[in-house]
């Protein structure tokens, strides 16, 4: 064996983006080189590399490797075996990656984006080419969930799983709970500590979260990836009071990214979420990540670790590019399947609309502070069959006329809620919208 793997020549890499993922990449690869060689049984080394900008400073030495600006020039170039796509978003990462595949190159990538939303397309081309398309990077960085989905859960039943899936918003909700501090005072010393983008709606209206979320669903229930049909929800509502109120009542605010299967069909929501505070993902704090898989043969497992960063993603893409190189001399059909399920085995379930879901919810209600307003709302409540599991009424603040009523619910399908909110708004005792955080117990 030792004699065939010597004679067996370098796999050849070429990288699209020379970014703090790329970078990284290049460290891991050239500092692990003899490990990784070990491990996948020939030399793997990075031959050429594209990035914007050829001058801009790297993280990563970048000797014996080509740079170039042309990305075009490395997914054409026939000395190039696996092309790894580091740019992000959808253009031009898109089309390189279908150029890679119709010249015959395998793919790895650490674009969520990409696959959430042109997943299913990329895999039927790969499919057809006899290649593959690897992107444990896409989801929770260092953290290899796809592999431990796909692979060490095969043998299970998925039921649900949720996550911490956007470490930036975990760390601007960790600052509201350790501090007490607001929403927007915090999202600035997160942009001011590159946690969020100058614009940072991808990550705290929960895009970023529903990508990911969609690619997990997808490896974990056999579905068609379904950017589209997720429920999305981001954390900019959430105030200070919020995370103070929950945590007196045994509960921390986590944006979650929660897939579950029911029998009437698969729940794809991301949003903020109440959970106890005894739970294990609840105790997850600053920019890690954290996702909780529930098999029914081995109950709930749960996967923790950096979500972000040059080298904790750098992990994840080297680990596929290892996996790449095992299979290059392997029949294409005895391959894992990109999606876990055999092509022909994918179910298209339907995606149950969030009016149809059940779940607890924490409601903050405005409410003028006179006799009966409590009794008001708690009957239109029981007119809707709602359950209320704890109530806090608080003094009203500074002096005001009105105060803050917390109520907990037991689960209800959100459609009856929704109508139970809008009669408790209609009160002439209550004043502005009812807040509202759905909650999830994990057990």
């Amino acid at each position: 064996m030792a004699d065939r793997e010597s004679v067996l020549k370098p796999v050849s890499i070429g990288l699209l983006g020379l970014g703090t993922v790329g970078g990284g990449t290049v460290r891991v690869l050239t500092r692990n080189a003899g490990e990784i060689t070990r491990r996948a049984g020939r030399a793997i080394q990075i031959v050429a590399a594209s990035a914007r900008d050829l001058e801009r400073p790297r993280i990563c030495d970048t000797d014996g490797i080509r740079l170039t600006t042309d990305s075009r020039s490395i997914v054409t170039d026939p000395a190039v075996d696996i092309v790894v796509e580091l740019i992000g978003g959808l253009d031009p990462a898109r089309a390189l990656v279908f150029e890679a595949l119709e010249n015959g190159k395998h793919v790895v990538t650490a674009n969520k984006m990409l696959i959430a939303l042109h997943g299913n397309e990329i895999f039927a081309k790969a499919r057809e080419k006899g290649l593959m398309v690897a992107f444990e990077a896409a989801v929770a960085g260092g953290i290899p969930i796809i592999k431990a989905i796909r692979e060490g859960l095969a043998g299970n039943k998925v039921e649900w799983l949720a996550g911490i899936i956007n470490g930036t918003c975990n760390f601007i909700l960790t600052e509201m709970w350790e501090k007490g501090r607001d929403f927007a005072d915090v999202l600035a010393e997160a942009q001011g500590l590159g946690y969020a983008e100058a614009d940072p709606t991808f990550d705290v209206e929960g895009i970023d979260a529903a990508h990911k979320l969609t690619i997990l669903a997808s490896i974990a229930f056999g579905i068609p990836l379904q950017f589209d049909k997720v429920y999305v929800e981001g954390i900019s509502g959430i105030t200070a009071l919020d995370v103070a109120y929950a945590e007196a009542l045994g509960y921390r605010i986590k944006l979650l990214g929660i897939a579950r299967r029911s029998l009437e069909g698969i729940e794809l929501r991301v949003h903020p979420t109440l959970i106890p505070e005894r739970r294990l993902i609840a105790n997850v704090n600053g920019v890690m990540n954290a996702i909780v898989v529930k098999g029914d043969a081995v109950g709930p497992t749960l996967y923790y670790g950096a979500g972000a960063g040059a080298e904790p993603t750098a992990s994840s893409v080297v680990a596929d590019i290892v996996d790449v190189v095992r299979t290059l001399t392997s029949d294409p059909e005895n391959r894992v399947p990109h999606l876990a399920f055999q092509p022909g085995a994918i179910a298209d379930l339907p995606i149950l609309p969030i009016s149809e879901v059940e779940t607890a919810y924490y409601l903050r209600l405005s409410a003028e502070d006179r006799p009966g307003v409590l009794a008001d709302v708690t009957r239109i409540l029981a007119n809707h069959g709602i359950s209320i599991e704890a109530i806090i009424q608080k003094e009203p603040l500074n002096g005001e006329s009105r105060l803050p009523i917390i109520l907990l619910t037991h689960k209800v399908r959100e459609r009856e809620l929704n109508d139970a909110v809008a009669q408790i708004e209609a009160l002439a005792t209550i004043s502005g919208p009812v807040k509202r955080i759905r909650m999830e117990t994990l057990g």
